[in-house]
């Protein structure tokens, strides 16, 4: 094996678990998630004598795999939602119940796909604004508007009791 494939094996090895969950994370479903970060690493194969001198290939590679899933929710043949959701490979930085875990995964489900990607960017990889918006090509006033919009719809949706100085 080259100098080239064994780097690229390095970095696949070392980081398919975390684009396997942001792949999760964008579309909910565990095949569909294998099948983009598959694609998102046959695209990164072919780039790699450039990637691998980029400062930021982390984000380049997150990139690709946002990329690949909104090309795999444009096809067709995935306009069907599942309705099952099915466990990540790791376990959850704070352990929730079956219950909290089901209402979590409806909730994201239930945002529209754009609020989804922020959500998952920003308050689950835990990137910056700035970050965001760059790795999903759009403007920080958007990242931050989508981010208000979707807390916004998962605090209501996942504690849908107002509380007392709280009004409807």
């Amino acid at each position: 094996m080259g100098d080239r494939d064994a780097e690229f094996t390095a970095y696949v090895v070392q980081r398919r678990p975390q684009l396997y969950r942001l792949a999760f994370l964008l579309c909910s479903d565990a095949h569909r998630a294998e099948d983009i970060v598959q694609v998102a690493l046959a695209k990164l194969y072919g780039a790699w004598d450039r990637a691998s001198r980029m400062d930021g290939i982390d984000a380049y590679t997150r990139r690709i795999v946002v990329n690949s899933h909104l090309d795999d929710t444009r096809r067709p043949w995935r306009r069907e939602r599942t309705k099952e959701v099915e466990q990540l490979d790791g376990p959850a930085a704070v352990p929730l119940g079956i219950e909290e875990t089901d209402a979590l995964w409806s909730a994201l489900r239930g945002l529209p796909e754009g609020q989804r990607r922020v959500v998952v960017l920003r308050h689950y990889w835990g990137l910056s604004v700035e970050e965001t918006a760059r790795d999903l090509g759009i403007s920080t006033g958007t990242v931050k508007s989508q981010s208000s919009l979707a807390i916004h719809h998962l605090r209501r949706v996942l504690d849908p009791a107002p509380s007392a100085g709280e009004r409807r």
